[in-house]
């Protein structure tokens, strides 16, 4: 049986091989440091030099037109009103926004304090029935029946699938509304003042004087606040830009009585 035979390393061969790898590694560290050390690279041995990469740029407060971006709308006159073609959230500038908590408060307070509640289905059938309108009447184009069969629309409670009544005002709920008091409109003009609690005396108070311009008296009844000169001024210029004088009437009566019964 062959015995192992001692092995003897061949040290001038080794000697070759690390003398290869330093060299090499004095190459990669002479490249590294002439890269760091050419034309525009940053000296930290030098406190006055701009180029220290940890340095962030100065700050640059953006201007108002950065914020505010050219609003796009999808749909015109011809088509539809209107709206953002965007479905992200108004954007605000810093100003604006300022001047806005100075103005009505902090939004934690302006929230309670600044808003209210979409009117109730049911709420919004008694005023209509208090201003004259005949709730019960047939026919597809009658307030009375668009109100009834608008109840899901304008956020009324599903009692059968245990559903509350909704809390807020919606574009469908909003436009239904619009379009029940345009069609309540002619009623409204027609029986505001033979209702008892809009007489004055033996008199009752009309929406419209006899030459078409409108009356305090009559807004008071249809809101159920003071009317103020702002409340005239708007129904006056709603009528002029009308149409007809008829169109004109009827669409300031629903103008101002949507306004009042959505918060505006």
């Amino acid at each position: 049986m062959r015995r192992n035979q001692p092995r003897f390393h061949d040290h001038a061969a080794n000697g070759n091989v690390m003398r290869h790898h330093t060299f090499t590694l004095v190459a990669l560290g002479l490249l590294a440091a002439a890269g760091c050390t050419g034309p525009g690279a940053y000296d930290p041995m030098d406190p006055t030099d701009p180029t220290d990469p940890t340095t962030p740029p100065p700050y640059t407060p953006p201007t108002d037109d950065e914020y505010v971006p050219t609003p796009t709308t999808a749909g015109d006159e011809d088509s539809t009103f209107s709206h953002p073609a965007g479905l992200g959230p108004v954007v605000t500038s810093p100003r604006e926004a300022l001047e806005r908590m100075q103005e009505q408060g902090p939004p934690a307070y302006a929230s309670r304090v600044h808003s209210c509640r979409k009117v109730r289905y049911r709420t919004i059938g008694r005023v209509l029935a208090s201003r004259g309108v005949n709730l019960d009447a047939e026919g597809d184009v009658t307030a009375g029946q668009m109100y009834r069969t608008s109840d899901q629309s304008l956020g009324a409670p599903n009692y059968a699938g245990r559903i509350p009544e909704t809390t807020s005002l919606t574009v469908a709920s909003a436009s239904r509304l619009f379009d029940i008091l345009v069609q309540a409109s002619p009623e409204i003009i027609a029986n505001l003042p033979s209702r008892e609690e809009c007489r004055i005396g033996e008199n009752g108070a009309r929406l419209f004087d006899e030459d078409g311009g409108c009356n305090a008296d009559g807004l008071t009844c249809l809101l159920g606040v003071p009317a103020t000169p702002a409340h005239v001024g708007l129904c006056d210029d709603t009528v002029a830009r009308a149409a007809s004088p008829e169109e004109g009437q009827r669409l300031a009566v629903a103008t101002l009585l949507a306004a009042e019964l959505t918060c505006e």
